[in-house]
């Protein structure tokens, strides 16, 4: 009986880690990458600081829908979300990390709650676009 459960712990290990291991495979870049927007000024990301927030990928990166399948594995946002959105992508570049008043979306949903909790994440439009990432 305990054998059987070795057996089967040590199959569930090799299992999960055959199938984690693409995505364990997979770094966020080590340098900000630079957000930029037709209308304002850039954003400088900084993945680490955001994947220590976040835990995973997912939480930001979706997976790619059948209708426009990913180009490749790290595929930039700007590949789908466009201005105007280009169908069948119906999400614009700036609906794509939060609505025109900033109000609500990936990014600034995101930083809300984690000020509210006390993180000191940046609300205002000028913290993350700044004229001298331009």
């Amino acid at each position: 009986m305990e054998r059987n459960r070795v057996l089967i712990a040590t199959l569930a290990t090799l299992i999960l880690a055959i199938v984690c291991s693409n995505a364990l495979c997979q770094e966020a870049p080590s340098a900000p990458i630079e957000l930029k927007g037709p209308t304002t000024a850039a954003v400088k990301f900084p993945h680490s600081a955001h994947t220590r927030v976040a835990g995973k990928c997912e939480v930001c990166h979706h997976a790619s829908k059948p209708e426009k399948p990913l180009k490749s594995q790290q595929e930039a946002c700007t590949d789908c979300h466009t201005k105007p959105p280009t169908p069948p992508v119906t999400v614009g570049l700036q609906a794509a990390f939060h609505n025109s008043g900033a109000t609500a979306g990936l990014c600034i949903t995101c930083h809300k709650t984690e000020d509210a909790e006390g993180k000191g994440a940046p609300l205002k439009c000028a913290d993350c676009h700044k004229k001298d990432n331009s």
